[in-house]
C-alpha cells in the first residue's frame, strides 16, 4: 500500500507568482522510502496521490505594503489610480515608507503615462508581467471580497473552476479548492488568504482514500516585492558603445552583463540569517532573477553559481524563450560532497540574432593543478600541492563571431570575432597564493587563443577579489608587484619566480571606462560618485551583512573590440 509519513513547505510565507512544492515523504508499496510523485498516469500497485488547494475564504481582505509584503498599508498613492498603475503597487504602510520610495515609485506614473500614450498597452501587461501580484484585485476602501478565481496563463494549477467548490468545516471556516496538483503558485486573488494543502494516496479504480488524509496550512500569502529597476547609464564616446536609455544597444554595438547569481546550495538560513526564508526560496529568486536579467536586454550574460539543476530545468529553456543560446560548464566536484544535481557551475548565454557560436573551451583548474604538480614537484610534495590547489573552479570560454557589422566598406565580409570569457574564483581568503595562480592560468590560456587569432577579449566573473589584491592587479596591470604582501603566501612554490606572473593581455576594466569619459551628465556624475576614485572600480558589486566591497568585473583588451 502506498502510505503518506510525512509533508511540510518549504517556505512559511507564500509569495505571488512563486511556486510551492511541499515536501512530501512516502512509504512505497515495496516498503521502500521516496518524495517522488505517484501520479494516476503512473499508479504503484493499484495506488496513486491526490492533491488538493484550497483557500480560506473567511479570511478578511486587507491593502498589503508593496515595498514590506509583511505589513498592511495605511496610505495609497491616488496618482496611481489617476495613472493607472497596478492598484496593489499603490499601497505603503507609513508616510516614510512611502518617501523613502518615492523616487523608484514616481517612475511608475512616468512609465505607465508613457506606455498609454505611446502604444495604448495595458499597464497590467508592462507591470505584471513577471509579477502576477500587480492585479488590481484590492478594492479602493482597502477591503472587499476576493472575485471567482478563473485559471491564470502559465500557472500550473490544475484545470479550475471559474465557480470553485466550497467546503465548510465543522468550526465554521470555509475553504475554496483552488489547485489539484502537488504545485500551487499562488495569484494575487491568495493575498492575505491562508492556503491549505490536502494529499492522500487513493484506489485508482474506486476513487476511495487509504490512509489518513494528510493536510498542512501556509501563513497569509503575501504579494512579491516590487524590487527598485536599475537604471542604465548612457556611454558616449567609448568603444563599450552607446545604450540607449531602455538598455538595448544600437546596431553596432553590443552589450554584457555579469552576474554571480547565489547558488541554491549556498542561499541557507544559516548564512543569511538576516533574510527571511521565503526571499531566500529558489521559487522566489528565480522569478526575480529572470525579470531582472531578461529586463536588461544583454547581448552576451556570463552567470556564475548556477546549479545544474537549474540551468537544465529553468535557465535553459527560459532564456531559450527570449532568443538566447546557452552554454554551461560544471564545476568539478573532487572536493564537493554534496548532490551532484546541485552542482554549480558557469553559464554563458548570447542571442542568437547577434551572435553564432564559433567554438567552446573549458578550463578545469583541478587538471591545471594536476599537469603543475605532475611536471614541476617532487613525489614527495605532489600530494600537499594538490591538496592545496584543488578547488573545483573552472572557467567557460567561448568565441563568438558578431553578425552585425562596425567596419565600414574597406572591409566587406571581414569576420568579427570576440572571445568572452566566464569564471568563478571561489577559493578561501587564506589560500591567496591559489587564487592567483588560477587567474594567471585562465589568462595565460587566453593569451594563446588571442595570439593564435588575432581576437578580442572579454573577461567577466566572480574572481573573488578586491580592487589592489594580486589577482585584481594581474587582470588591470599585466603584472603583479614583486613586493605585494600576496606574493608573502606561497607554502607550496606555485608563484615562483614572481617575475613569471604576467600577462600580455591590453585588459581594461569596464568600470574605469567612466573616470576616463569626458563631459558631464547627470547620469555620469552619480555614476562616478559610486566608484572609488584610487581605483577606478565600483564601491562594492557585493553587499551583505557580513561583507561590503567589489569582487566581481568585466574586462575587455582595451586596443578596441573590434578593430
Amino acid at each position: 500500500m502506498l502510505t503518506v509519513l510525512r509533508v511540510h513547505l518549504p517556505s512559511e510565507i507564500p509569495v505571488v507568482g512563486c511556486e510551492i512544492t511541499p515536501y512530501v515523504l512516502l512509504r512505497r508499496p515495496d516498503g521502500s522510502i521516496s518524495t517522488d510523485d505517484v501520479p494516476e498516469s503512473a499508479p504503484l500497485n493499484g495506488y496513486c496521490m491526490r492533491y488538493k488547494w484550497y483557500r480560506n475564504q473567511g479570511d478578511q481582505r486587507v491593502a498589503i505594503c508593496s515595498v514590506h509584503p509583511t505589513e498592511q498599508a495605511t496610505l495609497q498613492c491616488l496618482v496611481c489610480l489617476k495613472e493607472k498603475v497596478p492598484i496593489a503597487k499603490s499601497y505603503h504602510c507609513t508616510p516614510r515608507c512611502f518617501s523613502d520610495a518615492w523616487q523608484h515609485h514616481r517612475s511608475l506614473h512616468d512609465r505607465a503615462k508613457k506606455t498609454v500614450n505611446e502604444n495604448g498597452t495595458d499597464e497590467e501587461e508592462v507591470f505584471g508581467r513577471f509579477n502576477s501580484s500587480g492585479s488590481g484585485s484590492f478594492s479602493s476602501g482597502l477591503s472587499g471580497v476576493a472575485p471567482n478565481l478563473v485559471q491564470s496563463p502559465g500557472l500550473n494549477n490544475g484545470p479550475i473552476s471559474i465557480y470553485p467548490t466550497t467546503v465548510a468545516e465543522k468550526n465554521g471556516e470555509t475553504w475554496s479548492e483552488v489547485g489539484f496538483s502537488r504545485t500551487y503558485t499562488p495569484t494575487a486573488d491568495d493575498i492575505n488568504h491562508v492556503l491549505k494543502f490536502e494529499c492522500v494516496a487513493i484506489d485508482v479504480e474506486t476513487r476511495i482514500p487509504v490512509g489518513n488524509v494528510n493536510t498542512v496550512l501556509t501563513s497569509r500569502v503575501i504579494p512579491a516585492p516590487s524590487p527598485t529597476p536599475r537604471r542604465m547609464v548612457p556611454v558616449s564616446g567609448d568603444l563599450l558603445g552607446q545604450l540607449d536609455l531602455d538598455g538595448r544597444t544600437s546596431s553596432g554595438t553590443f552589450s554584457v552583463l555579469s552576474y554571480n547569481i547565489l547558488s541554491d546550495a549556498y542561499a541557507t538560513s544559516e548564512a543569511y540569517s538576516y533574510c527571511p526564508t521565503w526571499a531566500l526560496s529558489w521559487p522566489y529568486r528565480r522569478q526575480n532573477l529572470l525579470r531582472e536579467i531578461i529586463g536588461y536586454h544583454a547581448d552576451i550574460l556570463c552567470l556564475q553559481e548556477v546549479q545544474h539543476d537549474h540551468f537544465e530545468e529553468f535557465f535553459a529553456p527560459e532564456f531559450d524563450k527570449h532568443g538566447y543560446q546557452a552554454f554551461y560548464k560544471k564545476k568539478t566536484s573532487e572536493v564537493y560532497g554534496g548532490n551532484p544535481n546541485t552542482v554549480d557551475g558557469c553559464a554563458t548565454f548570447f542571442r542568437r540574432d547577434r551572435f553564432s557560436h564559433v567554438k567552446k573551451y573549458e578550463v578545469e583548474f583541478n587538471k591545471a593543478a594536476q599537469s603543475l604538480t605532475d611536471v614541476a614537484m617532487a613525489a614527495g610534495q605532489k600530494k600537499v600541492a594538490l591538496s592545496r590547489l584543488i578547488k573545483d573552479n573552472v572557467a567557460l570560454i567561448v568565441v563568438l563571431e558578431a553578425k552585425f557589422s562596425n567596419y565600414g566598406t574597406d572591409n566587406p565580409g571581414k569576420r568579427q570575432l570576440i572571445c568572452v570569457a566566464n569564471t568563478h574564483v571561489s577559493v578561501h581568503h587564506e589560500h591567496k597564493d591559489v587564487k592567483l595562480w588560477q587567474v594567471h592560468t585562465l589568462l595565460k590560456g587566453l593569451e594563446k587563443i588571442a595570439v593564435s587569432a588575432d581576437i578580442p577579449m572579454l573577461v567577466c566573473g566572480d574572481f573573488d577579489s578586491v580592487p589592489g589584491s594580486a589577482p585584481h592587479a594581474l587582470l588591470a596591470n599585466g603584472k603583479v608587484d614583486p613586493l605585494h604582501p600576496d606574493l608573502a603566501v606561497d607554502p607550496v612554490g606555485i608563484l615562483r619566480p614572481t617575475n613569471k606572473i604576467t600577462h600580455q593581455l591590453p585588459l581594461v576594466s569596464v568600470y574605469s571606462s567612466f573616470a576616463r569619459m569626458a563631459g558631464v551628465s547627470p547620469g555620469l556624475e552619480q555614476q562616478r560618485r559610486r566608484m572609488d576614485a584610487s581605483t577606478h572600480e565600483p564601491l562594492f558589486t557585493n553587499c551583505t551583512r557580513d561583507f561590503i566591497g567589489t569582487v566581481d568585473y568585466i574586462f575587455y583588451t582595451g586596443i578596441h573590440l573590434f578593430h
